[in-house]
C-alpha cells in the first residue's frame, strides 16, 4: 500500500512537471481520478518532496507546477514503456508512416541517453524478453502517404499560423495551385489535411496528402477560428468522409449482440440493449460510404434501421460487386 502511495505521489509529480501552465487542483482530481481533499493532501506531499514547486496566479483559481522538471533518479523509463515505445515505432513503420516512427525512434534514444548507466543495465534484460514476446498483426489495407516535406510544410504552416499553397492533383481542377488554411491533420487508412482555400468562404475540407505537391509555407497570416475543434469535426463523419450528415440507427441481431456491445461506431454512440438480445446502436454522424463498407464485414449479425440514405447506399454497393463479381 506504502508502494502504490509513493508511486501515485511520483505520477503528481511528473504531471507537474511537464506542464508548462501548471495544473490547477481540478485538473488534479481529474487526472488521478480522486476527490478534491485527496488531490490536495497528495500536493502537499509532494510539495514537501519536491520544494521547489511554485503557485502560479490564474485567477480565479491557482496553478501548481515544478518549473525545474525533475531529476533523472525519477525518470527512469520501465522494460513496459520503453517497449511500448518501439512497438509504436515499429507499427508506424509498418503502415508507411516513416516520418512519425523516425521521431519516435529519435525520442527512445533521448529517452534512453538521458537514463542512467546502472537504470538501462536492469532494464536491458526485461525490455529484450519484450521486444521478443511480443509482435504487431498489422491487417490489410492501404499505406497511409507520408512524404516528410509534405508533413514537414503542413506542419510549419500550423506552428506559424500561416497559409500554405501548393498544387492540389484532385478535386474538381486537378493541378491548379491553391491556397489554403491549415486546420490540422487528419491520420488514418489515408491522411488528411483539413484546411479552408483562402477567400473562398466554404469551410473546412479534407484534402489527400499524397495529391499535394510544391507545397511552401507562404509567411500570410492564416489560423483556423478559435472555436474550431479538430476532434469535434472528426468526430462528424464515420471515417474520413464528410458528406450530409445523418441520425443513423443501427439494430444488432441477437447473436450479434456480444460483438455490438463491444464495438464502437461513433465516439457519441448511444447503445440499447433489447429485451430479445439484440442492440440498438444510435449515432450522428456523415460519410455514410464508409459505413456501408464497414457494415458488409458484420455480415448477417446487423440490419440498417435507418436513415434511407445509408439503406440505399448499402443496396448501390451490393449491386456494384454483384456486376463486378458475375460470372459470364
Amino acid at each position: 500500500m506504502r508502494h502504490e502511495k509513493g508511486a501515485r505521489l511520483l505520477e503528481l509529480a511528473r504531471m507537474l512537471a511537464s506542464s508548462a501552465e501548471g495544473l490547477t487542483l481540478d485538473e488534479m482530481t481529474e487526472r488521478l481520478g480522486v476527490s478534491r481533499r485527496t488531490a490536495e493532501r497528495m500536493r502537499d506531499a509532494v510539495w514537501e518532496m519536491f520544494p521547489q514547486l511554485e503557485v502560479v496566479d490564474d485567477p480565479p483559481t491557482r496553478r501548481f507546477r515544478i518549473p525545474s522538471g525533475l531529476d533523472g533518479l525519477f525518470q527512469a523509463p520501465t522494460a513496459e514503456e520503453l517497449a511500448a515505445l518501439s512497438a509504436s515505432a515499429e507499427l508506424m513503420d509498418r503502415q508507411g508512416a516513416a516520418a512519425r516512427a523516425a521521431a519516435l525512434r529519435s525520442l527512445e534514444q533521448k529517452v534512453m541517453s538521458a537514463t542512467r548507466a546502472a537504470a538501462r543495465r536492469r532494464l536491458a534484460p526485461d525490455l529484450e524478453a519484450l521486444l521478443q514476446a511480443e509482435t504487431i498483426a498489422v491487417t490489410a489495407g492501404p499505406r497511409p502517404f507520408e512524404e516528410e516535406s509534405v508533413l514537414a510544410a503542413v506542419r510549419g504552416a500550423l506552428k506559424a499560423m500561416s497559409t500554405l499553397r501548393f498544387r492540389y492533383e484532385g478535386g474538381s481542377n486537378p493541378g491548379r495551385t491553391r491556397e489554403v488554411t491549415a486546420y490540422g491533420i487528419l491520420f488514418g487508412r489515408s491522411n488528411y489535411l483539413v484546411a479552408e482555400e483562402v477567400g473562398m468562404g466554404t469551410g473546412p475540407r479534407n484534402w489527400r496528402l499524397d495529391r499535394i505537391s510544391d507545397v511552401a509555407v507562404t509567411g500570410s497570416p492564416g489560423a483556423p477560428p478559435e472555436d474550431f475543434s479538430l476532434q469535434a469535426y472528426a468526430d462528424e463523419s464515420f471515417g474520413i468522409y464528410q458528406d450530409d450528415t445523418e441520425d443513423v440507427v443501427l439494430r444488432v441481431l441477437p447473436h450479434g449482440r456480444d460483438d455490438g456491445l463491444r464495438w464502437r461506431f461513433h465516439a457519441r454512440q448511444k447503445v440499447e440493449e433489447q429485451d430479445d438480445g439484440g442492440v440498438i446502436i444510435r449515432f450522428r454522424a456523415s460519410g455514410m460510404r464508409e459505413l456501408a463498407w464497414h457494415l458488409f464485414t458484420w455480415g448477417d449479425k446487423i440490419r440498417v434501421v435507418g436513415p434511407p440514405a445509408l439503406q440505399a447506399m448499402l443496396e448501390s454497393e451490393i449491386e456494384v460487386a454483384r456486376k463486378a463479381h458475375v460470372r459470364n
